[in-house]
């Protein structure tokens, strides 16, 4: 009872309804709400913070950013969605904000799309050498199949693509990235999606700010190989797995293109399959999936292969069917 009452104090004013508007509709930071709103950074920080210790609102760090969005899960969550679907979206005050969150989801866009145009070159030549990203799509969506998943966590999400995908099944989705310019990106794309049910941070898939046992899927799309030591970021995704839950790899098999290395930052020239699996065994994942799909044949051996891994959280210690390897 406390806990509701907390919850309706700090709902209570109606510059917070506006913000609990807001917010319910994606993440937002000070510098965004206070333009919206129209009000002080002091102000509309007071604010904020009321409804963050009411448990209505989740706060978190993105580099120099603070954003906000509403809590996902509780009590506070619940009322404060249940408040936010009874507010008149036709009064003229949130018909005014809804515009001015417009305005700064398309300047958002603007400045991703700035940067993916500067860069869209290097994601170009590398997808010019392997087969088409439809083909590795539907591999990947075949693995992880039509079945509901409760949280999903794709580690190094880039243009949030694999969010686009999966966010539909899925109750949560979150993105984890260390590019802002990425994470803009991303945004963009998952609004123009309408997909409220996922949210990107920036964070570094070797060290998450996620709790054990969190997750059902974790994914790792094209990531891997520009890691120090991929072993740490599979650690992670184990540390975060619940029991049953899966993990899904997508990566280049092993290949002799040093410019990708010189020219695009890539740590590792692909990754062995041997590899993979001696490392899924070491943090506790059982590989139960691995195929490969070769480069186009007017490609040939100059082209990149891509591998595909999925992995379980086996249940106390049991083991699964191995599923046979496939290319």
């Amino acid at each position: 009872m406390e806990t509701l009452l907390r919850g309706l104090r700090a709902i209570g004013e109606a510059s917070r309804l506006r913000l609990l508007n807001l917010l319910a509709q994606g993440e937002l930071n000070v510098t965004e709400i206070t333009q919206i709103l129209g009000q002080s950074q002091p102000r509309i920080s007071r604010h904020l913070k009321l409804m963050c210790d009411a448990g209505l609102l989740d706060r978190y760090r993105e580099g120099s950013w603070v954003l906000f969005r509403l809590r996902d899960s509780g009590p506070g969550a619940k009322l404060a969605r249940a408040i936010a679907e009874l507010l008149p979206q036709n009064s003229p005050q949130l018909k005014r904000d809804a515009d001015q969150l417009i305005a700064v989801r398309e300047a958002r866009a603007d400045e991703a799309q700035r940067y993916f145009r500067a860069n869209a070159s290097n994601w170009h030549r590398i997808r010019s050498l392997h087969v088409s990203e439809d083909e590795v799509e539907v591999a990947w969506r075949k693995l992880v199949g039509e079945g509901k998943i409760a949280t999903l966590v794709d580690l190094g999400t880039g243009t949030g693509r694999v969010l686009e995908v999966l966010a539909p099944l899925a109750e949560q989705s979150i993105g984890i990235d260390a590019s802002r310019e990425m994470l803009a990106i991303a945004r963009a794309n998952l609004e123009r999606a309408q997909l409220r049910n996922a949210q990107v941070r920036l964070g570094d898939v070797n060290q998450l700010s996620l709790p054990d046992r969190s997750a059902d899927l974790v994914t790792i799309h094209q990531v891997l190989h520009y890691l120090d030591d991929p072993a740490k970021a599979l650690l992670e995704s184990a540390r975060i797995l619940r029991q049953g839950g899966r993990l899904l790899i997508v990566d280049f098999a092993p290949h002799d293109l040093d410019f990708l290395r010189q020219d695009h930052a890539h740590r590792r020239l692909g990754i062995a399959s041997d590899h993979m699996a001696a490392w899924l065994q070491r943090v506790g994942l059982e590989l139960v999936h691995f195929s490969t799909l070769k480069p186009p044949k007017k490609i040939g051996k100059t082209g990149l292969t891509v591998s595909l891994w999925l992995a379980v959280k086996v249940e106390n210690g049991g083991s699964r069917k191995r599923i046979k390897d496939a290319s």
